[in-house]
């Protein structure tokens, strides 16, 4: 659903501009010192790009889903660590206080992580419960007016930046599944708070993640999201459901630049006298490509309009992550073909997209949780 169409265009030109003159030059600068300068960030704040999701009564822009999905689409033709930096913000670190949280909560946190002050990591995931998030053992343990956590999270990402982490932990421990996690909020300095070390990654460099870590860590009660206990499972839940609907248009976004890239070499690169272009099993390949990046583009706006009209969209928003991270992986393997013994080498993008986009078909559900939630939400329907 989009509210006004020409004030998003607009929005969506500063953004292309922005690209194009700002992010892509740095790219190589950014992965190379795994750092991305500090006025980039600040250029990120000023254009509100941390508060694309948070409503406006909390200084947010409250863009719909729709008009989220199509700034992602241009903002994410840069290298995704650019995206990171605002990634949790804008999704799944302040969703969870956006859907469920308290309207205290709300007016504490919303307005500073909407100018990007505040940083938001979501500490879900353990050194053994991922993908059965069900199965945490990160506890929190009622003591008066507080909670005292105890546990690891695990690859949580911009952690290291966080001034407010989103912490999944078991306040019920004779409730095994789902029933027993509640969520916290954490704040950076809380004592029994610490970070684990950066972790060295295939790719996305510049995007950081690291352990998190609670040795007796004591939060307000007042600092359990919606003030209830045994809702964090479903809170997470909802927050996965739009995120993976936003991550799906970042895999568009990225695979729009990777075919763009494979498509300017195969013009210029002769071989035979000729462009490669011009040969039919390049030509292939590259209609491959935009064929299913068209796919997925439509999967994932038909989700968002879905989304806005607040219809439920567990299976679709599972298929748009599904399909969309498998294919920009696809893509980039193309791309490197196409660009031969060149798409190997740091000197050209589609080396670093190739490793950068490998890591959309494993968090915040992989593809095989997709497929899993897919099939089960059909059987549902039928029986």
């Amino acid at each position: 659903m989009i509210h006004d169409e020409s004030t998003l265009n607009v929005m969506l030109e500063t953004i292309t501009k922005f690209v194009k003159e700002r992010l892509i030059p740095l790219e190589e600068q950014c992965s190379e010192h795994d750092e991305i300068p500090r006025e980039i960030v600040d250029e990120m704040r000023e254009l509100g790009l941390f508060g694309l999701s948070i409503p406006e009564e909390y200084d947010g822009l409250g863009l719909t889903l729709e008009e989220e999905i199509n700034v992602v689409f241009e903002l994410c033709k840069a290298s995704p660590i650019f995206r990171s930096v605002i990634g949790t913000n804008v999704g799944i670190g302040a969703l969870g206080i956006v859907i469920d949280g308290t309207e205290e909560q709300k007016r504490h946190y919303l307005p500073r992580l909407a100018t990007g002050e505040l940083i938001a990591s979501f500490a879900l995931t353990e050194p053994d419960a991922g993908s059965d998030a069900a199965s945490l053992r990160t506890m929190a343990v009622r003591d008066g007016d507080h909670y005292v956590i105890n546990g690891t999270k695990r690859f949580i990402t911009n952690a290291p930046e966080a001034g407010v982490f989103t912490v999944f932990a078991r306040t019920n421990p004779e409730v095994k599944g789902a029933g027993g996690v509640s969520a916290f909020l954490v704040e950076k300095g809380t004592p029994g708070l610490s970070l684990g070390k950066n972790e060295k990654k295939m790719g996305q460099w510049g995007g950081h993640v690291c352990d998190v870590i609670f040795e007796d860590c004591r939060v307000p009660a007042t600092a359990l999201i919606g003030g209830r206990e045994g809702a964090g499972f479903k809170t997470a839940m909802k927050v996965l459901e739009k995120s993976r609907t936003h991550i799906a248009a970042v895999c568009v976004g990225a695979a729009e630049r990777i075919l763009d890239e494979a498509l300017r070499y195969a013009v210029e690169r002769k071989q035979f006298n000729k462009p490669i272009a011009e040969f039919q099993l390049i030509q292939g390949m590259i209609a491959d490509c935009k064929a299913e990046i068209y796919a997925a583009r439509s999967m994932v706006l038909e989700t968002a309009r879905k989304y806005d009209l607040k219809k439920n969209i567990s299976t679709e928003s599972s298929c748009s992550k599904y399909f969309a991270s498998e294919m920009v992986c696809r893509v980039a393997d193309r791309a490197v073909q196409i660009l031969g013994g060149s798409g190997y080498i740091r000197d050209y993008p589609v080396e670093r997209f190739y490793r950068d986009v490998r890591l959309f078909r494993l968090y915040e559900g992989t593809s095989q949780i997709q497929q899993l939630i897919i099939a089960r939400n059909m059987i549902k329907e039928v029986s």
